[in-house]
Parts: structure tokens; C-alpha cells; sequence
């Protein structure tokens, strides 16, 4: 048996229970994996609540998450490159994580590099990944600056590291109660709010190269003229930011941009945020707090 949290029908909290699940079987194509870690991100609750169900259902009662590491345990047809005991971290297909047993798809699952923890890996496939994506999106050089909408949160964390490791001048909006992990990171700091736009013309006069937005609505359609391009508004967080000439997130290669989150985490180029991990039985408290919609930094599940 494996022990699962799980939603049994759309709704809010009250739809989420602890269950006990008959142990997964990889069909084709998948990977059994014993979890170890599942990171919790705002699309696991946005899952339950239903918005997503008219273009991408599932199939209910599903187990909640959709970013896990852990260990292969066994090994479904058709399916190469991996060997039962090794390490490995994916992106569920919207469902799976907070489990003791979940399925991989093998074809998005990369192996988890020695240097770093089973809590780091499960921190990668969602947030960091789009960071990453939408670092590579924006596609500045060395001494260019880019304003990141949301510097403070899950995404917009290691979207400041990663474009500063690249040697990029990072503006980082945020609320104050962010303004420590901001700097701590090596942006420059700049407050949300009413006067924002002055706020960002103080230390960026000339407006900026590249504006990340991890916030949407009004917010990043009044900042957006800051860039020199509006091609390179790229949102991850409103998809109509065409309407203004920006671009949405894109995602072309998972498996590629999971190598390479690996690789610059156990280089220490990239230290996600970890600032809060539940155990497998808190997995309610733990997914609570992320749809509360003020946390810094990570949440990780970690199961024994």
C-alpha cells in the first residue's frame, strides 16, 4: 500500500483527505519511484479547486502534487536508461507527488545529481524550471538589466539568482516582508505597490531590457513600457500579455532545462529557498500555506 493525499472530487480543502492507496504499477513508459521529497506550488491547489479541469481533467480521487524526487523501484515496458535504486526527480503530469509510491513519466524524468538533497530536487521541476525558461526567454547579456515582477516568491527567487549568475543587473519587485531574500540574492530591492513605477525609474532611469512577470493583470501592463522591447515582457502569469506586444512563458525542452537545474544547483549557482518542509501527514498544513499566497521562498513535502 502506499499512503496518499489526495482530493476525491474540484473544490477547496474540504474535498483533500490522507488515503491509502494500493501500490502504483508503471505501465509503459513510467517509472514506480518511492518519493522522498514533492514540492508544493500553487498550481497543486489550483488543480483541486477546478480551474484547470475544463482543458486538462483528471481523474478523481487523484493524489495532489506535481514535482517529486525520490527512487526508482521499478521499471514499466519500453522503457531504458534507468535501473532500479537510482535517484531521479520529474514534473508529474499535473498529479502524483504527495505519496509514498508515485508514477514518473520516464520520457520527463532526469537523474538527481549526488550533491544535492532529495528537498532541493523536488524544489526544480515547477518553479525553478520556469525561472530558468524564462531566464533563457528573455535572453540578455552580461551588464543588461531585467525587472523581476513577484522577486520574491517561488518563481521569482531563482529567477533572480539564475539571471544573476549570468551577470545580469536584476530589479526585483516585491513586498517588504521580501526585501531581505531580495538582496540576499543579489537584486536590487524595490518595493510593490502604489508609486512602483517611480520606485523603478530611481535606480533604473533609462527603463530596463527585459521585464519577467510572475504577477499579471494591471500590475505588469503598467510597468511594461519600462522595456526597451516588448518582446521581451515575457509573463508567466497572464497569458493576454500579448495584447501588449509581451510574450507568454514558454517551456520547449523539460528535460533539458531539468539537466540544467541540476547541474547549477549542485554547483551551488542556484540554492532554492527552502523556508518551510511538512511531513507527508501535514501535507494539508503544508498545501495551505502556499495557497495562503505569501510565502518566500519553497515549501517541500518530505516523506520518510
Amino acid at each position: 500500500m502506499s499512503k496518499a493525499f489526495v482530493f476525491t472530487q474540484y473544490g477547496g480543502a474540504e474535498v483533500q483527505q490522507m488515503v491509502d492507496m494500493p501500490l502504483p504499477t508503471p505501465g509503459p513508459g513510467q517509472l514506480l519511484v518511492a518519493v522522498r521529497a514533492a514540492g508544493v506550488n500553487p498550481i497543486d491547489w489550483k488543480v483541486r479547486a477546478g480551474y484547470l479541469q475544463q482543458v486538462m481533467p483528471v481523474e478523481l480521487p487523484a493524489v495532489l502534487g506535481c514535482a517529486a524526487a525520490g527512487v526508482v523501484q521499478a521499471i514499466g515496458e519500453g522503457v531504458d536508461g534507468f535501473s532500479v535504486g537510482d535517484e531521479v526527480f520529474a514534473a508529474l503530469p499535473l498529479v502524483g507527488a504527495y505519496a509514498e509510491y508515485a508514477l514518473f513519466p520516464a520520457a520527463g524524468t532526469v537523474a538527481k545529481p549526488a550533491g544535492i538533497s532529495f528537498e532541493i530536487a523536488a524544489t526544480l521541476p515547477v518553479a525553478a524550471a520556469a525561472a530558468y525558461d524564462g531566464i533563457e526567454q528573455v535572453a540578455l547579456k552580461e551588464g543588461q538589466t531585467l525587472l523581476v515582477l513577484g522577486a520574491g516568491g517561488g518563481v521569482g527567487a531563482p529567477a533572480v539568482q539564475l539571471a544573476r549568475a549570468r551577470g545580469i543587473r536584476v530589479l526585483g519587485v516585491a513586498s517588504a516582508g521580501k526585501q531581505e531574500l531580495v538582496q540576499s540574492l543579489g537584486g536590487i530591492f524595490v518595493l510593490s505597490g502604489e508609486g512602483v513605477e517611480d520606485r523603478i525609474r530611481e535606480v533604473s532611469p533609462d527603463g530596463v531590457d527585459a521585464v519577467f512577470d510572475l504577477v499579471g493583470g494591471e500590475t505588469v501592463r503598467a510597468l511594461a513600457g519600462l522595456a526597451h522591447d516588448s518582446s521581451r515582457v515575457v509573463s508567466a502569469a497572464d497569458y493576454a500579455i500579448a495584447e501588449i506586444g509581451g510574450a507568454a512563458l514558454e517551456h520547449p525542452d523539460g528535460v533539458a532545462t531539468l539537466r540544467a537545474l541540476g547541474e547549477l544547483a549542485e554547483a551551488g549557482t542556484l540554492t532554492p529557498q527552502i523556508t518551510s518542509t511538512f511531513s507527508l501527514d501535514d501535507a494539508g498544513a503544508a498545501l495551505a500555506l502556499v495557497e495562503e499566497g505569501h510565502v518566500s521562498g519553497k515549501v517541500v513535502i518530505t516523506v520518510p
